[in-house]
């Protein structure tokens, strides 16, 4: 590359225009690294994308979206864009406003905050970037962070609607390792341990409200790997399309099951389970039930880890496995608190389980989750943890398996015909159903998804389905005998959403499993 590229940016955009700075605020750095291109803000409110290469029109879509406002695109050299994004302190503006926001960290259950300004009183571009890097988790709506290292480096990546997505390429080993001891130090977990997995969390101030984070590392052959599991409560509070206050309508369920759902959360006493992998909405739900059903007439207490959303009205107790107090102590404790309705963030184990069954035989209604493929799943981990059979059967009146699906972005969708087959393996005709495909614009970052919604299978358990249980019948006549009383699959509900145009055959079987 030639020495003499001029860096000024007066060189390469219309003096008239003018005076013209980079804005980091409202193009993060983060994202500027990411695409190579910085944001260029002029007289008028004028903006230009300074890139290395030739013009990108999703991209160019993606930052108009971002911005609410038209931005031009202008090819530089790279040499330059490489000065702007990274030469001198001037050029790190944004990322200093971005400790200005994160202002505040402290660690779960302890008094001394922890400031990234006090940390140091120049703080570095390790700490500038990875303090980027969550800010832009959150402008992204990511529900997960991921710091993978690799022989040269690291890769970061963002977990949004449930679908993993490269940020950026770290190109120093040396940075990667700084970048994880940096989530450490927030953690206060071992720094100078790097053979063992580490569990912490930290909780950060980001424009006035509190976001927690949870922090996993795991070493690899090539260093240590770290993910961030963010609990954004403003997100939790408006749904995941931000819809107002969390309802079970915000969260996507169609009547039928939304009416079965608050059939079973009123009921007097019993087990409400809701299972599900990691990530598919499950505490979710559960707030948004006890939030429709607390009116201040009964007593509700949970016992959670963490509290990820608080709920005013309603005792909530976080677990703190360090002084103790665990899902079965608390629970035992929460009984002698006289409540009516007692939600268990999760069932782990044959004790919390036994519990939990107690309480529901003995008067009380039992919200908890449980980790299961499925609604009938649960009924075996049940007996696997080795629980009375006959107990559990009368406790429990409900199992609810959910998973959420992307929504095609309303933006970029324009009319699909799937292929004859695939319809036919579905069990579909031609012709039978509306069916969209977004074809990838700046609101849906070129994905073709914008958000997510529920769809879920029901279990209701009666004297017939109880009797079979209990009698250790076939998981085959099980199934058969509650699909014959009306109970819809996970594929059946996604399927029809499918047909709705709200989501694709794709996402359907990304999703939910064949039957």
């Amino acid at each position: 590359m030639s020495a003499t590229v001029n860096h000024s940016l007066a060189d390469w955009l219309p003096a008239e225009q003018g005076p013209w700075h980079l804005d980091f605020e409202q193009w993060p750095q983060a994202q500027a690294q990411r695409w190579r291109a910085v944001l260029a803000v002029g007289a008028a409110g004028r903006k230009v994308l300074l890139a290395e290469r030739d013009e990108d029109a999703l991209l160019l879509q993606s930052v108009e979206a971002r911005l609410q406002s038209p931005v031009r695109w202008k090819r530089c050299e790279a040499e330059a864009v490489t000065h702007w994004l990274g030469a001198g302190e001037a050029d790190f503006r944004a990322l200093s406003d971005v400790e200005e926001a994160l202002v505040e960290a402290e660690t779960v259950g302890s008094t001394e905050e922890l400031s990234a300004l006090r940390l140091s009183e120049q703080a570095s571009p390790v700490v500038r970037l990875l303090n980027a890097t969550l800010y832009d988790a959150l402008q992204d709506g990511a529900s997960d962070v991921h710091i993978e290292c690799t022989a040269r480096g690291a890769v970061i990546r963002f977990r949004v609607d449930g679908v993993m997505a490269p940020v950026r390429q770290v190109e120093s080993a040396q940075v990667a390792e700084r970048l994880v001891s940096r989530l450490k130090v927030m953690a206060e977990l071992d720094i100078g341990e790097r053979r063992l997995p580490q569990d912490g969390r930290f909780k950060l101030k980001v424009q006035g409200r509190e976001v927690d984070f949870r922090l996993s590392i795991m070493p690899s052959v090539f260093g240590e790997d770290a993910v961030v599991r963010v609990l954004d409560r403003a997100r939790i509070e408006l749904g995941e399309r931000g819809r107002g206050q969390l309802t079970l309508d915000a969260l996507g369920f169609d009547d039928e099951q939304r009416a079965a759902i608050r059939h079973q959360a009123r009921q007097p006493h019993g087990m409400l389970l809701v299972t599900g992998p990691t990530g598919s909405g499950k505490t979710t739900t559960l707030y948004a039930t006890l939030a429709e059903i607390h009116t201040g007439a009964d007593k509700i207490i949970t016992i959670e880890d963490p509290v990820e959303y608080q709920l005013p009205g309603v005792v909530q107790i976080p677990v703190n496995e360090k002084k103790g107090l665990s899902f079965s102590r608390g629970l035992r404790s929460i009984l002698r608190h006289d409540p009516d309705r007692v939600m268990v963030g999760e069932i782990r184990d044959a004790e919390t389980a036994q519990i939990a069954v107690q309480a529901a035989l003995t008067g009380h209604l039992v919200f908890s989750t449980v980790h299961a493929n499925n609604a009938f799943d649960v009924i075996g981990r049940f007996m696997h943890m080795g629980l009375d059979l006959y107990n559990v059967v009368s406790a429990l009146n409900a199992v609810l398996a959910q998973r959420l699906v992307r929504l095609t972005c309303t933006h970029c969708a324009v009319p699909h015909q799937p292929a004859p087959e695939q319809l036919a393996r579905h069990g579909l005709s031609v012709g039978a159903g509306r069916y969209l495909r977004g074809e990838g614009c700046g609101h849906c970052r070129g994905t073709g998804y914008r958000g997510r919604r529920a769809v879920a299978e029901l279990l209701r358990l009666d004297d017939g389905l109880r009797d079979l249980i209990a009698q250790r019948a076939p998981m085959s006549t099980i199934k058969e005998t509650a699909r014959s009383r009306g109970m819809t699959t996970l594929r059946a509900e996604a399927l029809v959403a499918v047909t709705r145009g709200e989501t694709t055959f794709e996402e359907l079987e990304r999703v939910t499993l064949d039957e």
